[in-house]
């Protein structure tokens, strides 16, 4: 499977449990539950396109765990700053630590298992 798709897969897959991670997590937000999985599956959508993307031009394991890394903590940063800035609740971590562990593993597997380039044999050309 090619990079980009298993890293828009993946994504979607954990987004779901990312948002389920809010029930353990906040179970006072209960009530918000449907919102809250379908917003962190369209983020772990976008970051598993990025992210595999990334993974099918860099082909690097370290660089794209923390590329992930990277990808998930600033797509889930404006949702933090926003929920903390709305419902005054300390949230911040809640919602970074799962949003940064999907990129991470994303850009694991993405690097680990995803279908790439060939590399060049011919080089200077």
């Amino acid at each position: 499977m090619k990079k980009w798709l298993l890293g828009l897969f993946l994504g979607g897959f954990l987004g779901i449990f990312d948002g389920l991670s809010a029930l353990v997590s906040a179970p006072e937000v209960s009530g918000d539950i449907v919102g809250i999985v379908l917003g962190s599956t369209v983020k772990g959508l976008i970051a598993g396109i990025l992210i595999g993307y990334f993974a099918y031009r860099v082909r690097s394991l370290i660089l794209g765990i923390l590329f992930g890394l990277a990808v998930g903590a600033l797509l889930a940063l404006p949702i933090a700053i926003l929920n903390s800035s709305q419902l005054g609740k300390p949230y911040y971590w809640h919602i970074m630590l799962p949003g940064a562990c999907v990129g991470l593993i994303v850009g694991y597997a993405t690097q680990r298992h995803g279908v790439g380039k060939a590399p060049s044999l011919a080089r200077g050309k």
